[in-house]
């Protein structure tokens, strides 16, 4: 994909939402910092892993300005009374494996009133595009083993998979490409 920047598609929840799934971009700053504040204690541990109540500004501009080749995120919006609203967002960050495997950090946050509408399966399905079109062969996730609905969306997404559980975490692998041979 030559135009990630731009990438934008409008689509249908279920329950009828209308969203678009497009790309981050500068001027979401304050509507990216709104969306992570108004996102609950639990939600924010399982997406970070600790009691975060807050981003420091080095933390947002990193979050919002993109280069859309090694890190590619995309945010979900709807209209609401507001305006245009950030319900959810998804990135991803490229690594550099030893070996010919390139691979992606991938990571998620789906703010409450939405979940359960499959929005973690669009981002990664819109994800999943653009990784193979930048030539992407697996996704790595770290997952905290009480987020039953994350690991859910990885069961679901129809790729070979392998888990490996580390204490409370659980480090999954997504193969993009059927060849890849990650099984279990």
């Amino acid at each position: 994909m030559s135009h990630v920047r731009d990438y934008a598609v409008s689509e249908v929840l279920k329950h009828g939402t209308r969203v678009t799934i497009r790309a981050i971009r500068p001027e979401d700053r304050s509507a990216f910092l709104e969306a992570f504040r108004l996102l609950e204690k639990d939600s924010l541990y399982t997406r970070f892993f600790s009691a975060r109540s807050d981003l420091s500004d080095a933390e947002l501009d990193r979050a919002v300005n993109v280069d859309f080749v090694r890190e590619v995120a995309l945010v979900v919006t709807t209209e609401t009374a507001r305006g245009e609203t950030i319900i959810a967002g998804g990135r991803y960050i490229a690594c550099e494996a030893p070996n010919t495997e390139r691979s992606a950090e991938l990571a998620f946050a789906v703010e409450e009133d939405y979940q359960g509408r499959g929005i973690a399966s669009r981002l990664l399905a819109h994800l999943t595009t653009i990784a193979r079109g930048q030539g992407l062969t697996r996704f790595e996730a770290d997952v905290l083993t009480q987020n039953s609905s994350m690991l859910a969306v990885f069961k679901r997404c129809g790729f070979p998979m392998r888990q490996r559980r580390d204490g409370g975490v659980i480090h999954v692998t997504l193969a993009l490409s059927a060849d890849d041979g990650a099984s279990g």
